[in-house]
């Protein structure tokens, strides 16, 4: 993210507001009666309720990231909302994890298994292993319920420390950004929200999780900190239990809002949500439905889309349809409403499996719809360079990151294991020929890159 310096920081504004609570008496809402509450208490009270159980996690994942297989140690954090000791966490924590140990506040070392877990939200459910009676857990509070000057906790174990807690308020309840809001918006907070606070919880002042800790500042916390909302978590939670994911239905539908200020067009009426664009190939191209179609409603339920806040919602309403099961919906054209019926595909993985490739000196990564629209545009399926390790023979030979391989020596590549079995194949042939032709599409160009893997830069 862009440093904004100009934005009172994070921990300005836990300062402040220490100086402010130790010099006036602060009044909170009372049952009844006039006695001023002191907030101090408040706070306390509120944080003993979720911070017992806040958990430090430690990550050993697999990194193919540099054109190698590598194994990395990530740290973040998470908080147990179950007595069996389900802990809540992102999914950016726990993704292609080897091995998952968590600490508990009372110091106790855990052993964790992934339980589910989704990209799209950023959410992840793991299991503390060998729980024993009496672990502490923390409930959930109705995000719906806060307002922007609301004072809240983030908890966590931010740059890898010990815990700790940091004051803010809710800066705005809705926020939207761009490509990260598909199917949630996210609380904004002043509370500092560092790296390593990823997953831990972010707590009211009645000691209730009502978002979990998922983007900050990078570098420092400026007072730009993001949750997820427990609103989105309520209805994702049982299916990260049952499924081990979040089963995701896929129309193709690119929506836009009736009141789009960013693109400086606006459309008469507040009710449905217009229909920018389909994907090609996809259940609402295949429908009929139409760019500057309205939808105004699905299987009964209103779709309302006026300004950009409300995509997400509306994303969420279409994204949990029944897959595989035609959908009644309402459209408006040219001023008459049609109904149509549309079956959803499941929208599946969110991106593609990963290999390394370790004498060739670089990793390859399966074609996705969703992660890599620009190279699925070209090719719907198949294979691209992930990375090439520095020095090494991929490098050397001119191959760059988003390569297509499409051929290799005139034999067709497809997928990972037409990859994984040619590579194998070639390395036994090494001592005779080290050197093969690869045809790439690159930016839509094929072309023909030799390369030559005698060297073995490993050991060298």
């Amino acid at each position: 993210m862009v440093r904004r310096k100009l934005l009172w920081g994070a921990r300005g504004a836990a300062l402040m507001a220490g100086a402010w609570l130790a010099t006036m008496p602060v009044r909170a809402a009372e049952p009844s009666g006039d006695t001023p509450i002191d907030f101090r208490e408040t706070v306390q009270a509120g944080k003993s309720k979720v911070f017992p159980a806040v958990v430090y996690i430690r990550v050993v994942r697999e990194d193919n990231e540099q054109g190698e297989k590598k194994a990395q140690q990530i740290s973040g954090s998470g908080v147990i909302i179950s007595s069996k000791g389900e802990v809540l966490t992102n999914w950016h924590v726990v993704d292609k994890a080897q091995d998952v140990r968590c600490l508990l506040t009372d110091g106790r070392p855990m052993e964790a298994t992934i339980i589910g877990s989704d990209k799209d939200t950023d959410l992840a459910l793991i299991q503390l292993k060998d729980v024993s009676e009496g672990l502490p857990f923390a409930s959930f509070g109705d995000s719906t319920k806060l307002r922007e000057g609301d004072f809240v906790m983030a908890m966590g174990a931010p740059w890898g420390l010990n815990r700790s807690v940091s004051i803010g308020i809710i800066s705005c309840v809705r926020r939207y950004l761009e490509s990260i809001s598909e199917y949630s918006l996210w609380l904004q907070t002043d509370a500092a929200i560092n790296p390593g606070n990823s997953g831990g919880p972010l707590v009211n002042t009645q000691g209730e999780i009502v978002g979990i800790n998922s983007r900050g500042t990078s570098g420092s916390a400026e007072g730009l900190g993001f949750a997820i909302p427990s609103e989105t978590i309520a209805v994702l939670l049982p299916q990260l239990r049952q499924f081990s994911r979040v089963n995701w239905t896929w129309f193709g539908f690119q929506l836009q809002p009736l009141r789009d200020f960013n693109k400086d067009t606006y459309f008469e009426g507040t009710t449905g949500v217009m229909i920018a664009e389909t994907d090609p190939d996809s259940p609402a191209r295949g429908a009929g439905v139409l760019p500057r179609d309205r939808l105004i409603s699905v299987n009964g339920t209103t779709l309302n889309g006026v300004t950009e806040e409300d995509l997400p919602a509306i994303r969420r309403v279409l994204g949990l349809q029944p897959k595989n099961e035609a959908s009644k919906f309402e459209v408006l054209r040219d001023g008459k409403v049609l109904s149509l019926s549309i079956t959803p595909r499941e929208k599946g993985a969110v991106e593609g499996k990963e290999l390394a490739l370790k004498r060739w000196d670089m990793t390859v990564k399966e074609i996705n719809q969703f992660d890599n629209p620009e190279l699925f545009f070209h090719r719907n399926k198949g294979v691209f360079v992930f990375a090439t390790k520095y020095p090494g023979n991929a490098s050397s030979s001119g191959l760059m990151g988003n390569d297509i391989i499409v051929k290799i020596d005139g034999k067709d590549v497809s997928t990972l294991a037409d990859l994984e079995r040619l590579h194998a194949e070639l390395i036994g042939q090494v001592d005779s020929r080290s050197r093969i032709v690869l045809t790439v599409l690159r930016a839509g160009l094929t072309r023909q890159i030799v390369l030559d893997f005698r060297r073995d830069f490993d050991r060298e």
